[in-house]
């Protein structure tokens, strides 16, 4: 099968949509299938763009890069160019079986387009909560004069203008894939109505296998001759909840005084605001703020660890609670989507109110040594679900039945766009 994947930002940037796609068009790629990501070109000079260009010639993917605006987001994503020429000519040039869309606008619009244009299925996966991200947008930068006023316009924006159009999306694709359970109940409030299915991002297999050495010397480093170690992994922008995260470390300080030491993995515009705040706090000596790690090197982190603190409500599934549970590392996080289909309360980790001291309990209810060791077990037991191998033969499944499904709706389907087409089809909600 012939499958395009557009996206609006891919590796080098780092965030979870860059690397769900590049796991699934990995794990597609090895399952014999063609898998082409249409994404984004990185780099301000000609020595950056070939350092880019150069580890897509590396991967098992292939990638077609497109050209990009110049104004950035202030996280370091780009801007697509809103009709980009070598999208829309890899598409005259080529023929593909279906497109798999990460993104509502830009790559979005193209695919709907291009979907109509070849009648081919498009299938959109709902990442992101976009009315938790409005803040990356200058016009909805929270100043200070006419706050009011500001701030009436941005919640009509995210109670009607962003459900609106995301309903409107939706409906237009063949199959909507939600990150997690909880994000398909959302997709239904919406009143999106077409075929859904739930489909997490995988977990490729380096992060089931460990490095007992490199992972001591992680807690040597870093835990210093503390009783534990505690982690957590997200980019450091203000959708993390990390403020909350904070003063729930100055809760857990309370608790088990200098026994512990948290490792703060990522980058991010908050950087700065967020070791002031940790000073204000009394705790910068409680915490390491590591800066970006390569993913790769993620998992020598997590399992160095005995704890994965977890604060963020903007997650659809929350990749990285997947990650610590194939390290073992239990999970102490927010009651919210993604979060709550990962972490089982008491078996895997706990979940908790957006309450600092309650948070900082069940943390320290955790490490105690009756509830570590089962909760280590059953993290490890439950990570089986997320390996990227398996996902990805389901997600060739749901590719499978929208072709299907598309030929039966009266569209033309040649066979030369993409080989043979599996008979096994599953059933979506």
């Amino acid at each position: 099968m012939k499958i395009a994947m557009l996206t609006n930002n891919y590796r080098p940037f780092v965030g979870g949509v860059p690397v769900s796609v590049e796991r699934q068009a990995q794990e597609l790629t090895r399952l014999g299938h063609q898998v082409t990501v249409v994404a984004p070109m990185y780099g301000d000079d000609e020595e950056e763009r070939s350092r880019v260009l150069e580890q897509d010639e590396r991967s098992p993917e292939r990638v077609v890069r497109y050209r990009t605006q110049k104004m950035k987001m202030p996280n370091g994503m780009v801007y697509p160019s809103f009709r980009p020429g070598e999208v829309f000519a890899l598409f005259e040039r080529e023929t593909f079986d279906c497109i798999h869309v990460h993104h509502p606008v830009f790559a979005g619009i193209w695919a709907l387009s291009l979907g109509k244009k070849y009648d081919i299925p498009v299938i959109y996966t709902y990442h992101t909560r976009y009315e938790d991200y409005l803040h990356y947008i200058p016009f909805f930068r929270e100043k200070e004069e006419r706050r009011h006023i500001r701030n009436r316009f941005t919640d009509w924006v995210k109670g009607f203008v962003i459900p609106s159009y995301m309903k409107w999306f939706c409906s237009q694709c063949d199959l909507v894939v939600a990150p997690s359970a909880g994000m398909l109940q959302v997709i239904r409030r919406q009143g999106v109505s077409v075929p859904a299915a739930v489909m997490p991002t995988g977990l490729d297999a380096s992060f089931y296998r460990s490095d007992a050495g490199r992972a001591e010397k992680i807690r040597e480093q870093y835990a210093k001759g503390r009783k534990h170690l505690l982690v957590t992994v997200s980019r450091l922008e203000r959708e993390k909840n990390y403020g909350f995260l904070l003063r729930g470390i100055a809760e857990i300080e309370k608790r088990l005084g200098d026994a512990f030491h948290v490792l703060i993995i990522g980058d991010g515009s908050q950087m700065g605001e967020l070791k002031v705040r940790a000073s204000i706090l009394g705790i910068r000596d409680k915490v390491t703020f590591m800066g970006s790690v390569p993913n790769a090197q993620v998992k020598d982190y997590l399992n160095a660890a005995d704890l994965f603190l977890f604060a963020s409500r903007s997650e659809t599934q929350g990749i990285v609670l997947a990650e610590a549970l194939a390290a073992g590392c239990p999970v102490v996080a927010v009651h919210a989507t993604g979060a709550d289909d990962v972490v089982r309360n008491g078996v895997n980790g706990f979940l908790t109110a957006e309450d600092e001291a309650a948070w900082a309990e069940k943390a320290a209810e955790a490490l105690r040594p009756e509830n570590l060791g089962r909760m280590r077990e059953a993290a490890r037991s439950d990570a089986d679900d997320y390996r990227a191998s398996r996902l990805a033969i389901y997600a060739e499944m749901l590719y499978n039945q929208c072709v299907l499904r598309k030929g039966e709706n009266g569209y033309e389907h040649s066979e030369d766009r993409g080989g043979h087409v599996a008979a096994a089809v599953r059933k979506v909600s």
